[in-house]
């Protein structure tokens, strides 16, 4: 499977772009394994407020930005069938949201976006309130297993 980050760690998450590229591996293959799927690509985006508000609005018609946001393509061919997906990770709020979480980092904030963006990629969804805390578990489970 091919992970890819594209965009820049701000200085403020104290990661390097390698962490989030294997915790993205990780967190996908964690993914992938739950559903017994087979993934080739995801291409994690750093963004910031200005380009998750244009895209929350282009891609599911709704104004402002977001923690994360997902997209999955069918392969095309001469593609193999499996996933292949984009996630657009919101850098400026995993800022905001992390000090409002006791004994939270920024760095923790985001690759829980992460890991929420590709438990979605997986079919995952989060509507129905008990769904959203079935996905948390599962997400905090994945983001307390890192070993970096």
């Amino acid at each position: 499977m091919r992970v890819e980050v594209s965009g820049t760690v701000p200085k403020a998450f104290g990661l390097a772009k390698a962490q989030v590229v294997a915790a993205a591996r990780f967190f996908a293959a964690q993914s992938c394994a739950r559903v017994g799927g087979t993934w080739h690509e995801v291409v994690v985006h750093l963004v910031r407020d200005a380009a998750s508000d244009e895209l929350h609005r282009a891609i599911m018609g709704v104004e402002g930005a977001t923690d994360v946001i997902t997209q999955a393509y069918d392969a095309v061919p001469p593609e193999k069938p499996g996933l292949y997906g984009e996630l657009f990770v919101n850098t400026d709020q995993a800022l905001r949201a992390a000090p409002k979480r006791k004994g939270w980092s920024p760095a923790k904030e985001l690759l829980l976006y992460v890991a929420h963006g590709m438990d979605h990629l997986s079919g995952a969804d989060d509507c129905a309130e008990s769904d959203y805390n079935r996905m948390r578990r599962r997400e905090l489970k994945w983001l307390n297993s890192l070993t970096f």
